[in-house]
């Protein structure tokens, strides 16, 4: 067995973690575990690992993941629109993460530049390895799983962008909105950006509602998850605006912890209460100190919070909570 260099230095917590890692890891550890039940584990926790380091670096970046059709030529419109929007992310501290593979996720490569970019590549037979744009830079971790990738591509993102593409990208984005919609990942603005006049995410977005939606398979508030839009300026509207007061927020307990930039006011928090009510389990909407576990990880103390006893069901209300939040501050 290897050793565990460093877990002196690790906190409590860490250590309880570790103990726990290596506690599933022994239970594989027996005569009966297959054999190919033993690499796919060995795999997918060393991809993580790999991952983890080459992100951590970058943690306090703000970054956004770009999905899109691995075989756009660089003379399409969709191209030439996705390196724009790269571009501008680039240029307001952004960082942008994609699969580096050619087509879109070059486009996002070459927009924001080596500095600004990181890839998530994936190993396939039939498809070309990183696109130049990144490709042999440090920033960039290859993966033999499409379920560590796509953990890697969500979960260090606050933001998404998805333009036109195949199965690939029709599943990223069906799975990023499952995840948003049932609170497995973060919320977070996803932009399905189409060049003006055409019809992608407008048709994709008229099947969903049509057919979905009005057959109550989706709700009506999940609409508020994902926003179509066809320039730069659309997509910087979308995601500006999420973040134009709202922060972050974390589970504590049984209470959900929004962290804002500025708090409403006693009357436009009466006004929310009213109109949230619906997904207040008990008690109202209110500010509140930084609670224990929010202290004890130093998890920007320095931002007014509020708090609620969330039903932990309907996200996308509470995406259309977090817009109101920020519609209080504009």
């Amino acid at each position: 067995m290897a050793e565990l260099n460093g877990i002196e230095d690790l906190s409590s917590a860490q250590r309880d973690l570790v103990a726990s890692l290596l506690a599933t890891v022994g239970d594989l550890a027996h005569a009966e575990t297959d054999l190919l039940d033993l690499k796919i584990a060995d795999t997918a926790l060393a991809e993580m690992v790999e991952a983890f380091e080459l992100f951590r670096p970058y943690r306090q970046v703000p970054k956004l993941t770009m999905f899109g059709s691995a075989r756009t030529r660089p003379d399409d419109p969709v191209y030439v629109l996705a390196k724009d929007l790269a571009a501008h992310l680039a240029s307001e501290g952004w960082m942008v993460v994609t699969g580096a593979g050619p087509g879109i996720m070059q486009a996002g490569a070459e927009g924001a530049g080596l500095t600004h970019s990181l890839g998530v590549n994936i190993k396939l037979p039939m498809e070309q390895g990183a696109n130049p744009f990144i490709d042999k830079d440090s920033k960039l971790v290859e993966m033999r799983y499409f379920f560590t990738r796509k953990l890697i591509l969500v979960k260090e993102s606050a933001a998404y962008a998805a333009l036109p593409g195949g199965f690939g990208t029709l599943d990223e984005v069906f799975e990023l909105l499952t995840l948003l919609q049932t609170g497995k990942a973060q919320p977070a603005p996803l932009v399905l950006v189409e060049t003006e006049g055409t019809t992608y995410w407008n048709g994709w977005r008229s099947f969903v509602e049509t057919e979905a939606v009005a057959a109550g398979y989706i709700s009506e508030e999940d609409r508020s998850l994902y926003r179509v839009v066809s320039t730069v300026a659309e997509a910087m509207e979308e995601i500006d605006f999420f973040y134009s007061n709202y922060h972050s927020s974390r589970f504590v307990g049984d209470r959900l912890v929004i962290r804002l930039a500025t708090l409403p006011s006693d009357d436009q928090l009466t006004v929310l209460n009213a109109e949230f009510a619906d997904i207040v389990l008990s008690g109202s909407i209110r500010p509140t100190e930084p609670l224990g576990p929010e202290v004890a990880t130093n998890d920007v103390l320095h931002l007014p919070r509020l708090s609620l006893r969330f039903n932990r069901t309907h996200y996308g209300r509470l995406r259309q909570l977090i817009d109101a939040l920020n519609r209080c501050a504009a």
